[in-house]
C-alpha cells in the first residue's frame, strides 16, 4: 500500500476537514486490512478530491476510536485513546513511507480535538489545534497542539463539562463551547489568551438549552439551537446587534432533526446547507434567511456524513449508498437549485407480477411506500443530478458490479417499518433471502455501503435489513419502545416479518428466510430463531452475540454495564415468551447455526460464545453438523470490519446460502 497513490477504500469514517478547505482527512480500510488514515487533497479549483493513503509502518493498523484532524498542509494529526492516555501524533506522507511523529501525550479521562483557524504556512510553533479534556472533578482542560515536537501547552482550566466548540474569530482565540451546568446546556465563550474562566454568550430563556451550531465570524451571522420557544429548534441571528434571534417555522419540522453542516455567505447574503435524517437516509436542503425557505436539493439516495465544508470550489461532503463506497461529494449548488423540483411520490409500488395471483391489491401485509425524504414529500432522484459528483468511491473488481438496495416499508405489528432491501424488485421471490439485524440496541441500518451485506447480495442472497422498534431515526417513541424490555416489542416486530416473509416464499415454494445478526442484532436473531416456528427460519448467522442483558450486565466492562443499565437491558420482561435468556433457550435452536466471535472482544466477552457453544454440545447439539463456532483469534468487536473481515464476509454469505455449517 503505497502512500502516493490514491487508495481503493471499501470502508471511511470520521471525516474532517482543514481550515482552509483544502485537505480533508479520514480513516479508512481495505476489503481485508484493518484501518489506517487517509489524506484528501481538494483542489481550489473545483477538480476532483483524490485521497492518499497513509499507511502506519510496520503493517500495524490504527485503532477505529483514534480521532484526526486534517491539517492546511495535507497531515494528518491524529489522537489516540488508550484508556485515560491520550497519544497525538502526527502523520505525513514521505516517499514511500508514512512519517509517524510523537507530538505528547495527555493523561485525562476524556479527550478531543478541534482544529484552529490558523492560515497555512505558519510555521511548526503556529498551534495547530486544541485539545480539551474532561475529568471526573468536573472540569475542562485546554491545551494548544503544535507540530514541532513539544508537549501540548496547558491554557486554560475551567469549572464544568463542556461540549461543542464553535470559533467566534479567525485567529483561534474565542472559542465557543456548550457548558452542561445545573441540568441546562448554554453556550460560553472561553478567551485563550485570558485564564480559567468563560463568558456567557447565549441565554435565551431563563431556563433553556441554548447552543451555537454554526458562526461567521465576518458577518457575525449565528445558527443557533434552542428549546427557548417551546421545543427544540433551529434560529439564526446576528450576534451582537441587539436584535432578537429568530426561529422560523421553516426550519422546525416534528420529528424529522434537521443538521446546519456548512456556512457560506453569498451574494445573496447567508446560505446554510442542512442536512436532513430521516430513518435509513439523508436529504440536503439550502437555507437562506433572505428567501424565508427550504429549498430542496435533488441529491441521490443515500447517506450523507453530518459534516462538510462550503468553499469556492463548491460544499463537500462524505456521502455513502449501498452501491457507492464512503467517498467526498462535490456540489455545486446553483447547480442543483436549477434542477428543478423533484418529481411528487407516487403511490405504493407494485411488487413483481409473479406475486399478484397470491392475493388481491398488495400481497400479504407488505407495502412498498418508501418514506418521504423531507417534508415536502419528494423522493430523491436515483440518478446523479448536474451539480453532484462523487470522488474516491472505488469500483469493485474486474468484471463485478456494486450490488444496490432500495428502502421500503412493510407493515409491522405495531405500524410500518422501514427496511433496507438488496435483491430489486424480485426481493421476495429470490431463491434465498435473509433477514439481517442491526446491532445497538440504539442503531439501525442505513443507506449506506455496508461490506457484510454487499458480499451477500453478490453471492445471489436477498437481504431485509429492518429498523424494528428499538431502532434510532424514527423518533423518540420507536427508539425507547424496548427500554426496560430487550427482545421485546423488537422480537415481535422480527417475528411478524418472518411469519409474512415465510408464507409469502412457501406460496412460491421456495425456502423460509435465513436470519443473520450482529452484537444486539444477534442476540435478537438468536430469540427469533428459538420462537419461530420451524419452518419460518432455513438458517441463523451470528456475530458476537451474548446471552441476556443480565448475563452480560455481569460480565462486561464498565462502559457496557453502564450502556447495558441505561438502556434497561437487565430488566426481566415477564409475559407468555419467558426468559428472554439463550441459556434457557439453547435446546429451541434447531436451524443449522453459525456463531461467530473476537477473541479480544471488548464490548460483547468472548465467553458469552463460548458458553453457548458448550450449552449445545452438552445437550447434544454436533459441532460441524448441527452448530459451527468460529473465534477470531485477536479481533475485537467489529470483527466484520478488522483484518481479514472479507474471508469472515464470504463464510457468512456461503453458510447462508447454503446452510452448511462445516
Amino acid at each position: 500500500m503505497a502512500t502516493r497513490t490514491a487508495t481503493r477504500a471499501l470502508r471511511r469514517a470520521g471525516f474532517t476537514f482543514a481550515a482552509d478547505g483544502g485537505h480533508a482527512a479520514c480513516l479508512a480500510s481495505f476489503a481485508d486490512s484493518g484501518w489506517y488514515a487517509e489524506s484528501w487533497r481538494l483542489p481550489q479549483d473545483g477538480g476532483p478530491a483524490v485521497p492518499t493513503a497513509l499507511p502506519l509502518p510496520g503493517n500495524r493498523s490504527e485503532s477505529p476510536r483514534s480521532q484526526l484532524l486534517a491539517l492546511p498542509d495535507g497531515s494528518v494529526l491524529i489522537c489516540r485513546h488508550d484508556g485515560e492516555r491520550h497519544d497525538l501524533i502526527r502523520l505525513s506522507a514521505g516517499g514511500n513511507a508514512t512519517v509517524e511523529e510523537r507530538l505528547g501525550s495527555v493523561r485525562m479521562t476524556g479527550l478531543r480535538l478541534l482544529p484552529l483557524p490558523a492560515a497555512p504556512g505558519s510555521g511548526p510553533r503556529t498551534p495547530v489545534a486544541v485539545a480539551l479534556g474532561s475529568d471526573t472533578r468536573p472540569a475542562t482542560t485546554a491545551w494548544l497542539v503544535r507540530t514541532d515536537g513539544s508537549e501540548p501547552e496547558r491554557v486554560a482550566e475551567i469549572p464544568g463539562l463542556h461540549g461543542g466548540g464553535t470559533w467566534l474569530d479567525r485567529t483561534g482565540t474565542l472559542l465557543a463551547l456548550d457548558r452542561v451546568n445545573a441540568g441546562l446546556i448554554r453556550s460560553v465563550v472561553l478567551d485563550l489568551r485570558g485564564g480559567d474562566r468563560t463568558t456567557p454568550l447565549l441565554e435565551i430563556g431563563p431556563r433553556s438549552n441554548d447552543r451555537l451550531v454554526l458562526f461567521d465570524p465576518d458577518s457575525r451571522f449565528a445558527m443557533v439551537r434552542s428549546d427557548a420557544p417551546g421545543s427544540d429548534r433551529l434560529g439564526w441571528g446576528v450576534l451582537g446587534t441587539g436584535e432578537p434571534l429568530r426561529f422560523p417555522e421553516c426550519l422546525h419540522v416534528a420529528g424529522l432533526p434537521l443538521r446546519p453542516v456548512a456556512l457560506r455567505t453569498g451574494a445573496d447574503g447567508p446560505r446554510v446547507a442542512v442536512q436532513i435524517d430521516h430513518g435509513a437516509g439523508s436529504a440536503l436542503a439550502l437555507w437562506r434567511p433572505s428567501a424565508g425557505r427550504l429549498d430542496p436539493l435533488p441529491v441521490p439516495p443515500g447517506r450523507l456524513g453530518t459534516v462538510g465544508h462550503w468553499g469556492g470550489a463548491g460544499l463537500r461532503l462524505p456521502y455513502s449508498s449501498p452501491d457507492h463506497p464512503a467517498a467526498l461529494a462535490t456540489l455545486d449548488v446553483d447547480a442543483l437549485l436549477a434542477h428543478g423540483p423533484l418529481p411528487p411520490v407516487s403511490g405504493p409500488a407494485p411488487l413483481p407480477l409473479q406475486l399478484a395471483p397470491l392475493a388481491s391489491g398488495l400481497p400479504g401485509p407488505w407495502q412498498n411506500a418508501g418514506p418521504p425524504w423531507q417534508p415536502g414529500g419528494v423522493r430523491p432522484v436515483s440518478t446523479e443530478p448536474a451539480g453532484w459528483r462523487l470522488d474516491g468511491s472505488p469500483p469493485p473488481g474486474e468484471g463485478g458490479r456494486w450490488q444496490p438496495a432500495q428502502s421500503l416499508e412493510l407493515a409491522g405489528p405495531a405500524g410500518p417499518l422501514e427496511a433496507v432491501v438488496y435483491g430489486g424488485d424480485a426481493w421476495l421471490s429470490s431463491p434465498h433471502l435473509v433477514l439481517a439485524l442491526h446491532g445497538g440496541p440504539a442503531d439501525a441500518w442505513r443507506l449506506e455501503f455496508d461490506p457484510a451485506l454487499q458480499r451477500m447480495a453478490a453471492e445471489g442472497l436477498a437481504v431485509v435489513a429492518p429498523n424494528q422498534r428499538g431502532s434510532t431515526g424514527y423518533g423518540v417513541a420507536h427508539a425507547l419502545a424496548i427500554r426496560g424490555a430487550w427482545g421485546g416489542p423488537d422480537l415481535d416486530d422480527v417475528l411478524h416479518l418472518l411469519d409474512g416473509i415465510a408464507g409469502q416464499r412457501a406460496a412460491l415454494g421456495l425456502e423460509p428466510p435465513a436470519l443473520f445478526g450482529v452484537s444486539y442484532g444477534a442476540f435478537l436473531a438468536l430469540l427469533a430463531a428459538a420462537h419461530a416456528p420451524a419452518e419460518q427460519v432455513s438458517r441463523c448467522a451470528v456475530v458476537a452475540p451474548f446471552l441476556s442483558g443480565a448475563r452480560l450486565l455481569a460480565e462486561a466492562a464498565p462502559p457496557v454495564r453502564a450502556l447495558t443499565t441505561r438502556l434497561g437491558g437487565g430488566e426481566p420482561i415477564a409475559d407468555a415468551r419467558g426468559p428472554r435468556d439463550l441459556m434457557q433457550l439453547a435446546h429451541r435452536l434447531n436451524a443449522p447455526l453459525l456463531m461467530v466471535h473476537g477473541s479480544r472482544d471488548e464490548v460483547v466477552p468472548v465467553s458469552q460464545s463460548r458458553a453457548l457453544r458448550h450449552e449445545l454440545l452438552r445437550i447434544g447439539r454436533v459441532e460441524g453438523e448441527d452448530f459451527r463456532y468460529v473465534e477470531a483469534a485477536g479481533s475485537g468487536h467489529e470483527v466484520l470490519a478488522d483484518e481479514g473481515a472479507a474471508v469472515l464476509h464470504e463464510l457468512l454469505a456461503a453458510f447462508l446460502r447454503t446452510g452448511r455449517p462445516g
